[in-house]
C-alpha cells in the first residue's frame, strides 16, 4: 500500500510539473489535503521542474540559472506572503464568530460596514495622492495656534491646513522653471469627479453582483440540500475552529428551517382594521417627529449663521456656538430613531424581517430629510452669505458633523446597548439583555457615509477622517454586541439584506449627493478669496476654459470633439440612459425566467 501510495505521489508531481503555472496552482488548490500538505507538494513540483530543466539539452548559462532560481524564489515568497496576509485580516476571524453566534441578520451589518470601510481607504487614497500631496509643495507655513479645540470644531488652526478646500492654490505648481508644471484646478475637480464616478460604478456592479447571488442565482434554491451533504471543511483540524463551524452551520440550518416553516396568520376583519389603524397612527407619528426634527434643524442652522457672522466676545463663546448645530442634530439622529423601534414593536409584525425593513424606511426618512434641510442652508443661505470664504465653512460643518456623529455612535453603543444589559440583568430581570439594532445602526452608516461623499469637494480630507472613524466602530460594535446582546430571539435568514443596504446607499444617499455636487460645480459661484476655483464664475468653468487652450493643440483635436459632441450634450446622457434602462430591463426578464424555469424544475423533481 505505501508502495502504492509513492507511485501515486509521483504521477501527480509528474503530471503537475506538466501544467502551465495557473492551472498548477488551481490543482494544487483544489487537492482535499491540508494545507501543509499542500505546500510540500508544490515544492516537489518546483523540484522537479528545476530537474527536468537541467536535463534538458545543454546546460543553461549561470545568467539563466539565476534569473529562474530568482523567479522560482520570487513564486514562494509570493505564496508566502498571501498567506500571510489572509491571516492578518483582522476582521476575518471576526466575522465568523459573528455570523457562528448571531446569524446572518447582525453579520450583514458588520459585513456592510467593512464594505464601506473599504470605500473610504479607495476615495482617502485617490484625493491625497492627487490633491493633497502636490499641495504641500506650494503650501505656505501656518502662522495659527494649535490649541487642541480644533479636533472637535475643525476650525483655528485646521483652516490653514490641507483639510479644507480654501487652503489650495489656484495657481499652477512647478517646483522647476520650464519643467512640468501640475495645474491645481484640473486635478482638484477631475479628481472628484473621477473619485465619484468610480463610486458610482463600484456601487453598480457590487448592487448586480449582490442581486445576483441573493435573488436570481439558481444555486441558491439547491443549497439547503448541498448545505447538510457537501458543506462540511474536512482540513479543520482545530478545535475552536471545529466548534465555531458548528455554530455557525447550526446558525445557517435554524434560519433556513424557520424560512421553510412559515407561519401565515389569518386575522379576522376587526384585527385587520385595528391592525391598519395602528400602522396608520404610527406613520402619522413617525412621519410627524420626523418633520419636526427637520423644521428644528432649519432654524437652528439659520440662527447659527446669523451669531456667527456677528461675532463672538471671547474664542469659547465662538467654538461652543460651531458645537450646537452638530450636537442637536446628533441627538435627534440617535434619540429618534429609539423612538421609531419603539413604534414598530407597538405594531406586532409578523416577522423580524418587516420590522427591520419598516424601521429603516422611517430612519432613511428621517436621515435624508435632515441631510437635506442641510444641504438646502448650506447651498442657498451660506454659499450666498458675506463670508470670504464659504467653501471652508461648510467644510468645518461637515466635519463637526461627521465627528460629533462619530461620538454620540459610540455613545449610543453604551447608553443603548451596555446600560440596557445592566437594567435587563439586575434591576429588571424581566426585560433581559438587548437585541442588537440593525435598522438604527445601518441607517448610522448610511448617514455617515453620505456626509463624508458631499465633504469630498469641500474637504478632501474627510475620506481618510471617516475610513478612522469606522475602523473603531466596527471593534465598538462587536465588543458591545458580544458583551451586552443576545442573539434575535426569531432566527431568520437574510440572503438579500446586504443588497437592500447597498441599495439604500445608492438610492437616495449617492443619487442626492451627485444633486448636491452637480449644483456645487455647475450653478454656485465660487468664493473670491480662497480656493483653487477662485475668481471663476463657477466651478466648472475651468473645465471650459482649458478645453479653450486645447483647441490651439492639433493632438488635442479629439479631447475636444468628445467634449463638444458627447460630455456637453444632454442628448448623449439621454440616449445612454435608455441603453441602460433597456439592458436592466432586459437582465430582469431574463432572471423571471430563470425563476419560473427552476420552479417547475424543481415540481419535476418533487413528482
Amino acid at each position: 500500500c505505501s508502495l502504492h501510495g509513492f507511485d501515486a505521489g509521483e504521477d501527480l508531481v509528474g503530471s503537475l510539473a506538466s501544467m502551465s503555472t495557473n492551472e498548477r496552482i488551481k490543482a494544487i488548490q483544489k487537492l482535499p489535503e491540508t494545507m501543509r500538505k499542500k505546500r510540500e507538494i508544490r515544492n516537489e513540483v518546483l523540484k522537479e521542474i528545476t530537474k527536468k530543466s537541467r536535463h534538458r539539452g545543454a546546460r543553461p548559462s549561470c545568467c539563466t540559472e539565476c534569473l529562474r532560481g530568482a523567479a522560482v524564489s520570487f513564486q514562494r515568497f509570493g505564496h508566502t506572503l498571501s498567506e500571510y496576509f489572509q491571516q492578518l485580516q483582522i476582521w476575518h476571524k471576526s466575522l465568523k464568530i459573528i455570523g457562528a453566534e448571531f446569524g446572518t441578520s447582525v453579520l450583514s451589518y458588520f459585513v456592510f460596514l467593512k464594505w464601506l470601510l473599504n470605500f473610504n481607504v479607495f476615495s482617502f487614497l485617490i484625493n491625497f495622492g492627487f490633491i493633497t500631496v502636490p499641495q504641500f509643495l506650494a503650501a505656505e507655513p501656518n502662522n495659527l495656534s494649535f490649541t487642541g479645540l480644533e479636533l472637535f470644531t475643525g476650525a483655528g488652526y485646521f483652516q490653514q491646513t490641507v483639510l479644507y478646500y480654501g487652503f489650495y492654490t489656484n495657481a499652477t505648481i512647478s517646483k522647476i522653471e520650464s519643467g512640468p508644471s501640475y495645474n491645481m484646478q484640473l486635478a482638484y475637480i477631475f479628481t472628484v469627479g473621477i473619485n465619484f464616478v468610480i463610486c458610482f460604478l463600484i456601487l453598480l456592479f457590487s448592487m448586480a453582483k449582490s442581486f445576483y447571488r441573493n435573488f436570481s442565482n439558481p444555486q441558491a434554491y439547491s443549497w439547503n440540500a448541498s448545505k447538510l451533504l457537501c458543506t462540511w471543511d474536512f482540513n479543520i483540524s482545530n478545535e475552536k475552529a471545529v466548534k465555531l463551524k458548528q455554530k455557525n452551520l447550526s446558525t445557517q440550518i435554524k434560519e433556513d428551517l424557520t424560512e421553510l416553516h412559515k407561519e401565515v396568520q389569518n386575522f379576522s376583519v376587526t384585527e385587520r382594521v385595528l391592525r391598519v389603524a395602528i400602522h396608520f397612527l404610527v406613520w402619522v407619528a413617525s412621519l410627524g417627529t420626523a418633520g419636526a426634527a427637520c423644521t428644528g434643524v432649519y432654524f437652528l442652522s439659520i440662527n447659527n449663521l446669523e451669531l456667527f457672522m456677528k461675532g463672538y466676545r471671547n474664542d469659547q463663546e465662538n467654538q461652543a456656538a460651531m458645537l450646537v448645530l452638530p450636537v442637536i442634530t446628533s441627538l435627534l439622529n440617535t434619540l429618534i430613531p429609539f423612538f421609531f423601534s419603539w413604534l414598530g414593536h407597538l405594531e406586532k409584525f409578523q416577522t423580524p424581517g418587516q420590522h427591520i425593513y419598516v424601521t429603516i424606511t422611517r430612519n432613511i426618512i428621517l436621515k435624508m430629510s435632515i441631510v437635506g434641510i442641510l444641504c438646502y442652508y448650506w447651498l442657498n443661505i451660506v454659499a450666498t452669505s458675506e463670508s470670504q470664504c464659504w467653501e471652508t465653512l461648510v467644510g468645518q460643518d461637515i466635519y463637526r458633523l461627521v465627528l460629533v456623529d462619530f461620538i454620540f455612535c459610540l455613545l449610543g453603543s453604551f447608553f443603548g446597548e451596555f446600560l440596557r444589559r445592566i437594567i435587563g440583568t439586575t434591576v429588571c430581570v424581566n426585560v433581559g439583555l438587548p437585541e442588537f439594532d440593525i435598522a438604527r445602526n445601518v441607517l448610522d452608516l448610511i448617514y455617515a457615509q453620505t456626509l463624508t461623499w458631499i465633504g469630498i469637494l469641500f474637504s478632501p480630507l474627510l475620506p481618510g477622517i471617516q475610513m478612522i472613524a469606522f475602523f473603531i466602530v466596527f471593534f465598538v460594535k462587536k465588543v458591545s454586541l458580544m458583551r451586552n446582546c443576545q442573539p434575535p430571539r426569531k432566527v431568520w435568514r437574510t440572503t438579500q439584506m446586504t443588497t437592500s443596504f447597498m441599495f439604500l446607499l445608492f438610492c437616495p444617499s449617492f443619487l442626492g449627493v451627485l444633486s448636491v455636487i452637480g449644483v456645487t460645480v455647475w450653478r454656485l459661484k465660487p468664493s473670491e478669496g480662497c480656493g483653487p476655483f477662485r475668481g471663476l464664475s463657477s466651478i466648472y468653468a475651468a473645465v471650459s476654459e482649458w478645453i479653450q487652450i486645447l483647441e490651439s493643440y492639433t493632438a488635442s483635436k479629439w479631447v475636444v470633439w468628445v467634449y463638444h459632441n458627447l460630455i456637453a450634450r444632454e442628448l448623449f446622457f439621454f440616449i445612454l440612459s435608455v441603453i441602460v434602462l433597456i439592458v436592466i430591463y432586459l437582465y430582469w426578464q431574463i432572471i423571471q425566467a430563470r425563476k419560473t424555469m427552476i420552479k417547475r424544475l424543481h415540481e419535476q423533481i418533487i413528482n
